[in-house]
């Protein structure tokens, strides 16, 4: 299975909170491959949102993020990102904790080791 084929359409799925995600977190899925994982989500964080709780981040998938409005300050860095800003993850890179003092909005794609 892969994605599905979708022409311009205004996103209309719903926001969940993702399992384990901190307090003012959601994500509105726009394309899944359920056999492998790979996924696109615009993800939203309240303002306040703040992930100290779950320390610094690492998983076994490809993660790559496009903020799209706000800011995220991450606390290990000491450095605050912006709208415009991106980054692209290998398996494994250390990243956050981090603070969201006025909210962000950001495009996060996911995908497996190419292999």
């Amino acid at each position: 299975m892969s994605k599905p084929e979708l022409e311009f359409h205004r996103p209309d799925g719903h926001w969940n909170t993702p399992a384990g995600a901190a307090p003012g977190i959601r994500e509105q899925v726009l394309a899944e491959d359920s056999a492998t994982g790979a996924r696109t989500a615009l993800v939203r964080w309240d303002p306040g949102t703040d992930t100290s709780a779950q320390g610094v981040s690492r998983h076994d998938f490809w993660e790559e993020v496009h903020l799209l409005e706000g800011a995220l300050h991450d606390l290990t860095l000491g450095t605050t990102f912006t709208a415009g800003m991106y980054a692209c993850r290998p398996p494994g890179m250390p990243h956050g904790p981090w603070i969201s003092r006025e909210g962000v909005t950001m495009l996060v794609i996911t995908y497996p080791e190419p292999g």
